[in-house]
């Protein structure tokens, strides 16, 4: 009898143990979580906001955008705390928005709506950008030199509003690259529940990906001082040549793009995974094929994939990635979590597709299985949640201890709501931007850059490189917080 209760109260505490760890009332919260996300998408939208909009205290912005070149480039996000729109991280957003929404849809439950609208939000824009001027590609509107000097809410922006675009004469394969990227992997998004958008959108994929082939050079050449040293192409432009590819293979199947993606040559072999550099997200995407379908044609990007995993596991003897000793991924001191959200985005896909048909690999000794992987990125998200030395969440809105003075003027100044009468460019400074009180308006959803590499944080509005979110910190968590929510 006392064998049978002994057995009966370690049941029911196995049974507490699985459902806090990892249910969807647990804690962390994925569920939560992943709803927080869209709604950060809705408080960094450009342009006139929709009926709908739930983020109140933004209001419309940037609506002569365009203007200077009379087209119309309204819409599309601000990419992070200021009130520029840098095309080439905003695709890079828009595509692993799509990709997690591809992967992860079915378990989002009700926020798959709120998924559609985040990216139909982006490639509304970059078709604008796409097909305003025939021989065009619009890249940005802002003069971010210009606006980076000022402290406004984007609703009160009274900066030039310069267009950049790329053309044959001043090429752009990176930016083209991923802006082809981000429209084709929407295609596959859009395709059964609005097929004609998503016609739309793979015809544009199309156009965009052959000028990124025919007119080659790096965005960074030809814009300079635009785009640099704010989002320079570091890594070249042949990863978004590769990643625009892969996508474009994916989305028609035209063995045309399988062809030129095998002229590319060697890849690189990246520990890392970004905006910049999307070599390992390539690598992961084309092993799908060689995992799920058996396709010995693709075996080169699998061993390539798990390379990648070996160079980011803890235990491998390839290793090249630090920890803190609160256990982040430690790649790069400026908004290091961008890193950790994308590759912990690349651990759970690569992860699935391993447990699909029951894989293994071997770094050196180290034997490695889907939970390897899948194990990992859910430790990295669990501590962005807030399972850290400090117990801090690093998503704003989520849980009582979250980043309260974040680098981003919209929630920083008062709402046009609160503070009807206009803030210009040097007004937001004192008494807003300088003060030590928290921003009025909280952002729900935004992942801060994150701790530095003592799990410190010092919540500190000046300190850009860890108290700034983007859109494409928050885009890559998507995917595996719809993962582990379900």
């Amino acid at each position: 009898m006392a064998k049978a209760n002994i057995l009966l109260i370690f049941l029911c505490s196995l049974g507490l143990l699985l459902l806090g760890g990892v249910g969807v009332e647990g804690n962390p919260n994925y569920r939560d979580a992943l709803q927080k996300s869209f709604l950060f998408f809705q408080g960094q939208r450009s342009g006139k906001l929709p009926a709908n909009q739930k983020v109140s205290w933004r209001s419309n912005s940037g609506l002569s955008d365009g203007s200077l070149d009379h087209v119309d480039l309204t819409g599309g996000y601000y990419d992070a705390g200021d009130n520029v729109k840098f095309n080439f991280p905003m695709a890079f957003t828009t595509t692993m928005l799509s990709w997690g929404t591809l992967e992860y849809g079915k378990r989002m439950g009700p926020q798959l709506q709120e998924a559609r609208a985040a990216i139909r939000w982006a490639t509304d824009y970059l078709l604008k950008c796409a097909n305003s001027k025939p021989g065009k590609l619009y890249v940005g509107v802002g003069d971010p030199n210009v606006d980076h000097k000022c402290w406004e809410r984007p609703e009160d922006m009274d900066t030039v509003r310069t267009v950049y675009s790329v053309s044959s004469s001043n090429p752009g394969s990176d930016v083209a690259g991923e802006t082809a990227a981000a429209l084709a992997a929407a295609s596959l998004v859009f395709r059964r529940v609005d097929p004609k958008y998503s016609r739309l959108l793979l015809q544009t994929a199309r156009k965009v990906m052959a000028f990124a082939i025919q007119y080659r050079g790096a965005y960074s050449d030809s814009l300079g001082s635009a785009v640099c040293p704010f989002y320079c192409s570091y890594s070249g432009y042949k990863d978004e040549l590769l990643w625009g590819a892969a996508w474009l293979f994916r989305a028609t199947n035209d063995a045309y793009y399988y062809n030129f993606l095998k002229t590319l040559g060697a890849d690189d072999q990246p520990d890392i995974f970004s905006w910049d550099n999307k070599y390992a997200g390539a690598h992961v995407l084309l092993s799908r094929m060689a995992l799920l379908g058996k396709d010995k044609n693709f075996e080169q990007f699998k061993q390539e994939a798990e390379s990648f995993m070996c160079r980011i596991l803890p235990n491998s003897p390839y290793s090249t990635t630090q920890y803190t000793q609160g256990g982040l991924m430690y790649k790069l001191p400026e908004s290091n979590l961008q890193y950790v959200t994308s590759i912990s985005f690349l651990l759970t896909t690569y992860g699935k597709y391993m447990k699909a048909k029951k894989q293994t690999f071997n770094c050196g000794s180290l034997f490695v299985t889907p939970n390897s992987l899948i194990g990992l990125a859910k430790r990295q998200v669990d501590y962005i949640l807030g399972e850290n030395p400090i117990k801090m969440s690093y998503m704003v809105g989520l849980g009582r201890n979250f980043p309260k003075r974040i680098h981003h003027r919209g929630s920083s100044l008062p709402s046009l709501a609160k503070h009807p009468q206009s803030i210009g460019c040097d007004g937001g400074f004192q008494p807003y931007f300088y003060s030590s009180n928290p921003n009025p308006n909280i952002l729900v959803g935004a992942i801060v850059g994150g701790p530095n590499q003592n799990d410190g944080f010092p919540d500190d509005r000046s300190d850009y490189s860890h108290s700034e979110p983007s859109t494409y910190i928050t885009a890559a968590l998507v995917g595996p917080l719809a993962y582990f929510s379900h």
